[in-house]
């Protein structure tokens, strides 16, 4: 069995799952949380067919209270991959794992499904203040990760067919343990206390906007330790998005200990497996929700 850290492509709400044109995304001028068994943050669906260019957030890196044993988390922005028709995600953030010391390792990727995502060569260390990037222009993607506090940045350019543009995400999330036959449950999401989203915007149709911009709709994500069947003998907190800021630019997601985020609608979700070659490497999978992604560790 691998320890996979998941960054599920898919919103475990049927309601947004299965939204497809303008109409069914129109959000009221407060929208309540839905349900995720993985992701909590927001979620902006473009109203314009070309969809979004660029989406960017900044946050910093917490420290994660791993006296609760085994502990994981991942923190990022991307774009695309939130429906079940998607069939590609471009993504980018950091990751941490408590070890078995009692200690957190804490590291940064990013992702661009079907290709295999990557580990980037950038150091992280609780504290520090990033920012990451993605941008698409037509089979053109760049990745950019920021480390304010050390001076570094990693920034990637490639090329992808048909990139998801449809949605952008600031998203903080659990990831999920699978084996070889396929059979994915989610893993314990670690005690990652707080963590603050600033700085975020998104650029749709040539008009750039914070995540509340009328330009697109918005919807904030709870992620619920009791939305699926986590590892055995092991129990999960859940985590659970604030009110944006008034100029729509920030918010915070708290870890909530024993599985009690408080949304209000839920859907299902799906299996997925991957094989990955030993150390440390991502690998893709589509699944009946959507694509799941992540590191994969022997």
């Amino acid at each position: 069995m691998h320890a996979r850290h998941l960054l599920s492509a898919a919103l475990l709400s049927a309601s947004l799952a299965t939204a497809t044109a303008p109409a069914a995304w129109a959000a009221p001028a407060a929208p309540q949380a839905v349900t995720s068994a993985n992701w909590s943050g927001y979620v902006a669906q473009s109203k314009s067919g070309d969809g979004f260019s660029s989406v960017s957030g900044s946050w910093v890196e917490p420290f994660t209270n791993c006296s609760r044993g085994a502990g994981h988390a991942s923190f990022w922005v991307g774009l695309g991959g939130s429906g079940q028709t998607s069939q590609s995600l471009e993504q980018v953030g950091t990751a941490t794992d408590c070890n078995g010391g009692g200690g957190a390792a804490h590291y940064a990727w990013y992702e661009l499904v079907p290709a295999a995502p990557v580990q980037l060569r950038l150091a992280i260390s609780p504290g520090d203040y990033l920012t990451g990037t993605v941008s698409v222009q037509g089979r053109t993607v760049t990745v950019s990760l920021s480390n304010a506090t050390t001076h570094q940045t990693a920034t990637k350019t490639l090329q992808m067919d048909n990139p998801d543009v449809s949605s952008a995400e600031w998203i903080a999330e659990a990831p999920s343990r699978c084996d070889q036959t396929g059979n994915c449950q989610p893993l314990p999401l670690g005690d990652f206390g707080k963590v603050h989203f600033s700085s975020a915007s998104a650029t749709s149709d040539g008009h750039t906007g914070t995540i509340s911009d009328p330009f697109w709709t918005t919807q904030p994500v709870a992620l619920s330790g009791n939305a699926g069947g986590f590892v055995a003998d092991e129990s999960s907190g859940s985590a659970q998005p604030t009110d944006l800021s008034d100029d729509g630019s920030a918010f915070s997601v708290s870890y909530v200990s024993g599985g009690n985020a408080s949304p209000t609608a839920s859907g299902p979700s799906g299996p997925g497996t991957s094989d990955a070659a030993g150390g440390v490497a991502y690998a893709c999978v589509p699944s009946s929700a959507g694509w799941v992604c992540g590191f994969v560790s022997r």
